[in-house]
């Protein structure tokens, strides 16, 4: 795999990780802050840049992951372990997989099965589920044989095996599908929105998207209809904006469902430290919170702000960009014919 093929799988996880636009509930996920440092790949080997584009941590890693709070997990010697920011192993190499710390706890996998690990590397939850994800709101989601349920720090069952898919919780709810459709259950497991709807998005900022027959609009936590469903596609809100899909083209809504952004764009990202990734003739750009330009459309593929900065590809040179659009770190890249 050339490093240009590696840093657009990079890209495609950020774009997920942004809670990127539209899609089933099942592959929303939620924006997470970092640190300061940003994983970067050299020579094949992965390392970390600083906001200002230094190299701090020198490639050396498999894989990189991105800090949450004071951890990263990295890859070495084929197995997965985390770092401090100063580029100390921490927890040593010794994970399948290995998940960013929540809640000061991570997922990790050992054979077929996932547990959890404080940030001492201690098993605080025995390997046991077939699928686990990050804590939010005291829970975890877990898989185990077909059915999602949700386990506390303790490791207990808070909330049985049940359904047929369980998300992250947010705003005090978390979207859970029951057969074909979905709803939503409360901390302590109480279905609070009947299973009803053909598709579902996470609780942010007080609205959920839901999909009715084809179309896509907004509940409150109180599952009252705020925006009647007539978009095609719809996303978080995220800075009180959301982006929208109409008649083939992206733009934003406010709360009330009036358009800040009239639909015009291939495709759109959440907004994010008051910018938002969209596409244009081919080409990805910037937003900021008023519908401006600020950075025009001009990269082949484009992540989401964090800590200031950006993850991009242009023709021929990948890197971090700042909020001006301005490279921080970049590194040239030629694509090779496949014979």
């Amino acid at each position: 795999m050339s490093p240009a093929q590696r840093f657009s799988n990079t890209l495609r996880f950020l774009a997920l990780t942004a809670a990127l636009l539209i899609g089933s509930c099942e592959e929303q996920k939620q924006v997470k802050g970092q640190s300061g440092l940003f994983p970067v790949e050299l020579g094949g080997q992965s390392g970390y840049v600083n906001a200002e584009g230094l190299l701090v941590v020198s490639p050396q890693f498999e894989k990189a992951g991105d800090f949450m709070g004071d951890l990263a997990a990295v890859k070495l010697g084929g197995r997965w372990g985390y770092i401090n920011t100063d580029g100390k192993i921490v927890i040593n190499p010794q994970f399948d997989r290995a998940g960013d710390f929540s809640e000061a706890l991570a997922a990790v996998k050992i054979g077929n099965r996932y547990g959890y690990i404080d940030k001492d590397g201690t098993m605080t939850i025995q390997p046991q589920f077939d699928q686990a994800f990050e804590f939010s709101e005291g829970l975890a989601r877990i898989k185990s044989g077909t059915k999602w349920g949700f386990v506390d720090k303790n490791g207990k069952m808070a909330i049985r095996t049940q359904f047929d898919f369980a998300g992250n919780f947010a705003g005090g709810r978390a979207t859970v599908r029951v057969g074909a459709k979905y709803g939503y259950v409360d901390t302590k497991g109480t279905m609070v929105t009947n299973p009803q709807f053909k598709d579902a998005g996470n609780f942010s900022e007080g609205l959920a998207a839901v999909r009715v027959g084809t179309l896509w609009g907004y509940i409150d936590e109180e599952s009252k209809t705020i925006i009647t469903p007539q978009f095609a596609a719809a996303g978080p809100f995220s800075e009180s904006l959301a982006a929208v899909k109409v008649s083939g083209k992206y733009g934003f809504i406010d709360k009330e469902g009036k358009f800040l952004v009239n639909p015009q764009y291939q495709n759109a990202f959440a907004f994010s430290e008051g910018h938002a990734a969209v596409a244009l003739g081919g080409k990805w750009g910037y937003l900021n919170t008023e519908g401006k330009l600020v950075i025009n459309p001009q990269f082949e593929q484009a992540g989401q702000f964090a800590g200031g900065v950006a993850h991009v590809r242009a023709i021929g040179k990948y890197g971090i960009i700042d909020k001006e659009g301005k490279f921080l770190w970049s590194q040239e890249f030629t694509v090779k014919e496949e014979e």
